[in-house]
């Protein structure tokens, strides 16, 4: 059997399904179907989400398994989170940049540890 493919080869557009059979009992529907919105990934975001779950969700496994860097997983992750169309959340952090600086310097002093030190810099 051949893959199903989503996206059309001569426009590029999605493809949608008209027909199901069932090999089974012989029955068929016809109508419009959807794919999903992994049927649109191209072949590299459907092989990188594969071995992204493969590694649950760990980058420093996905950079292991591909031999890439950090910043390359993360690039080829947003390439596919906005590829499923959806939106990447910037992360504010809920402290000042002088709380920040304040936070670096007692860890830096030995006035608290680097895990009261995450948690302050997380601003919980």
């Amino acid at each position: 059997m051949y893959p199903v493919i989503g996206m059309c080869p001569i426009c590029g557009e999605p493809l949608v399904v008209t027909r199901l059979y069932c090999r089974s009992c012989n029955s068929a529907l016809e109508g419009h179907f959807s794919l999903g919105k992994f049927y649109e990934l191209t072949p590299e975001q459907l092989a990188f989400a594969e071995i992204f779950i493969r590694c649950e969700g760990k980058i420093t496994r996905v950079e292991q398994e591909l031999g890439i860097s950090y910043p390359t997983v993360r690039a080829r992750l947003d390439e596919l989170i906005h590829a499923l169309g959806y939106e990447i959340q910037a992360y504010e952090p809920d402290i000042t940049p002088q709380e920040r600086e304040a936070i670096i310097e007692q860890l830096a002093s030995g006035e608290i540890t680097s895990e009261e030190a995450v948690t302050l810099l997380k601003g919980k």
